[in-house]
């Protein structure tokens, strides 16, 4: 299903640095590659993307990947040159020394590294222990504050460096997986059903700031005002030591997207759904999800205007949260397929009424 023109979306998408608020060089991809073959396309004014086949149709359908990722950004630049910063989304603390940044400036990325005291001259009691934020800083190679100031501003975002690449033949590493490759999902979805004859509107949305409080999903589920949403977000893979599959599930790469059945899923949906990938043999697997409701885009869509029927599908991923994380080709694929056939069933008048259709 991904031809060559998909994966090199997919690493583009990938490479490009975009923090929760400032995903501009993100939303410009995504807007090129929609308007390939959306009929229509636009950013609205939070920075969400939406692509659209049959915009004049009255039953919608809302498709939602965010393209937001976890960042920091600048607050302070000391004496010596370095630039101290907060985290921009839910950081985890302990892989950040020695972590490769990007700072995102007008004039283009600056280069930096994350640097905290050396082992050396740490306390033994505080050897092993995760960094506060206030104890890194980022180092860009200036000698001077001035000299800083010059490439530097407050409050300019920063990335971790781009890092995509295959692992082996169907697995892929970047950071901002979470949640790029659900936004790839989507997009892949809005192409392959504009092949298709459909009546009902689509209208596949990257969303933004998810990371910083489903932000942008709350917005655009309001404008879009759709009856039925489909969002992609990473889940937890539970194939690694040490993970509770007892509280989890159990979540293995390459065996299908999962499927969510918790609060924010619509009962009828989700049986539409997997009734739909059995017909048609697509590899799923079920899961409850870590919580009881909320945490992805699929909360705040469901409580949009008067309600939305909506349903989570996850993509199933090794290092959340990491600059490291690993996604499977297969699952994203068959995630597609699943989202297809789904709104390819769809129909004007469906409503999704839980113990009545």
């Amino acid at each position: 299903m991904f031809n060559k023109s998909s994966l090199k979306f997919l690493e583009n998408l990938m490479n490009c640095s975009g923090p929760s608020g400032f995903e501009l060089e993100t939303a410009k991809l995504y807007r090129e590659y929609l308007g390939g073959f959306a009929d229509k396309v636009y950013t609205d004014v939070m920075g969400n993307t939406v692509g659209v086949i049959n915009p004049e149709a009255e039953f919608k359908v809302m498709l939602a990947g965010h393209y937001d990722e976890i960042g920091f950004q600048a607050v302070y630049i000391s004496d010596e040159g370095l630039i101290y910063f907060r985290a921009n989304g839910g950081i985890d603390k302990l892989t950040i020394p020695g972590t490769e940044v990007e700072i995102l400036t007008p004039a283009g990325r600056i280069p930096g590294i994350i640097g905290k005291k050396p082992i050396h001259l740490t306390k033994e009691k505080d050897r092993g222990t995760a960094v506060e934020l206030e104890d890194a800083w980022i180092d860009i190679g200036a000698e001077t504050k001035e000299e800083a100031a010059k490439i530097v501003a407050i409050g300019d975002p920063i990335a971790v460096r781009s890092n995509f690449k295959f692992m082996g033949k169907n697995r892929i590493m970047s950071k901002g997986m979470d949640d790029k490759i659900g936004a790839f999902v989507i997009a892949e979805a809005l192409r392959e059903l504009s092949k298709r004859k459909i009546s009902i509107g689509v209208y596949a949305v990257g969303t933004v700031q998810e990371e910083l409080g489903l932000r942008g999903a709350t917005t655009s589920a309001f404008g879009i005002s759709p009856n039925v949403g489909i969002a992609v977000d990473v889940g937890f893979s539970t194939d690694l030591p040490d993970i509770n599959k007892k509280t989890l599930g159990e979540i293995k790469l390459g065996n299908g997207p999962e499927l969510n059945r918790s609060a924010d899923n619509n009962i009828v949906l989700v049986d539409k759904m997997m009734k739909l990938a059995a017909k048609h043999k697509i590899p799923y697997q079920l899961t409850c999800g870590h919580r009881a409701s909320g945490g992805t885009d699929t909360a705040t869509i469901q409580l949009s205007r008067g309600g939305v029927a909506a349903a989570l599908i996850s993509v199933p991923n090794r290092y959340m949260h990491t600059p490291v994380e690993i996604c499977d080709l297969r699952d994203a694929e068959n995630a597609v397929k699943i989202i297809v056939e789904t709104v390819a069933s769809l129909k004007s008048g469906d409503t999704f009424i839980p113990g009545i259709d």
